[in-house]
């Protein structure tokens, strides 16, 4: 079987370090025992570290050549290797609906989709890990007050623990993405509730980060549609970088009250 050939319209970047691989793929040993759904897998640097562990295992690639790749190489993933698009994906049909782990090599252009897509089946997910662009990864951990701190951060940081694992060189691909990578973990922590509208504030994140060099006195207006007296409190005087996940809990519910007063 000919090896697959890294297609630059799907961000194929083939991980040639076997050591990085069994370290990426050792991260689903945070939470054991669970099914393991593989994104992206190309020609299963990760899932050769994975099988072993004798866990449901389904990998899914949009990759017509990786596909046929895996269904050669691999005879363990009979019936489990689906050619599909994960972000089409229905979640809520694999492994008959229970919990899972996410792990991938996720390619970087879209990333930050299969993020948003892993929140919106935050209760199937309990750990998602695997590489990625390391400025993405920096993105995802960072703490306030940081240049990097943003949409990602807190959206994510309000469901799950994140921690930035290590950082991989661009020497280590075929071919070398022209960006350094990172792996990074992402477990679900005990919040259950936000205790706001969790839409609400999804939206408030969003309208305030997308100008997030005004304060949120001036940005908040997106939301509320005015001026309001509640913008007064010295808080809307801060940027978003400077708010922590509990601030803008604070910040929709005192938005929900108003749009509910007016």
């Amino acid at each position: 079987m000919k090896l697959v050939k890294p297609k630059k319209h799907l961000g194929q970047h083939f991980l040639k370090d076997l050591q990085i691989a069994r370290d990426i793929a050792d991260t689903v040993d945070l939470v054991p025992e669970l099914p393991i759904l593989e994104v992206g897998p190309g020609m299963g640097v990760l899932t050769q570290y994975l099988i072993p562990k004798n866990r449901p295992l389904q990998v899914v690639d949009l990759d017509t050549e990786s596909i046929a790749y895996l269904n050669e190489t691999f005879k363990e993933l009979e019936g489990k290797v689906i050619e599909a698009d994960f972000l089409a994906m229905d979640l809520n049909e694999l492994f008959d609906g229970k919990p899972f782990v996410l792990i991938g090599n996720y390619p970087y252009n879209i990333s930050s989709q299969i993020f948003f897509k892993m929140l919106d089946y935050k209760e199937l997910i309990p750990l998602c890990s695997g590489m990625i662009q390391k400025e993405v990864a920096e993105r995802i951990a960072s703490k306030p007050g940081k240049k990097a701190y943003g949409i990602l951060s807190v959206l994510i940081q309000a469901w799950y623990d994140v921690e930035y694992l290590f950082t991989v060189s661009e020497d280590v691909f075929n071919p070398p993405p022209k960006v350094k990578s990172a792996v990074i973990s992402m477990k679900r922590n005990k919040t259950t509730d936000l205790g706001c509208d969790p839409k609400l504030f999804k939206r408030i994140v969003k309208a305030t980060f997308n100008q997030r060099r005004k304060t949120l006195r001036n940005s908040i207006k997106l939301v509320l549609g005015k001026n309001s007296p509640i913008t007064a409190d010295p808080i809307f005087m801060k940027r978003p970088e400077q708010l922590s996940v509990a601030e803008f809990i604070d910040i929709t519910n005192r938005v929900a009250k108003e749009l509910a007063n007016t």
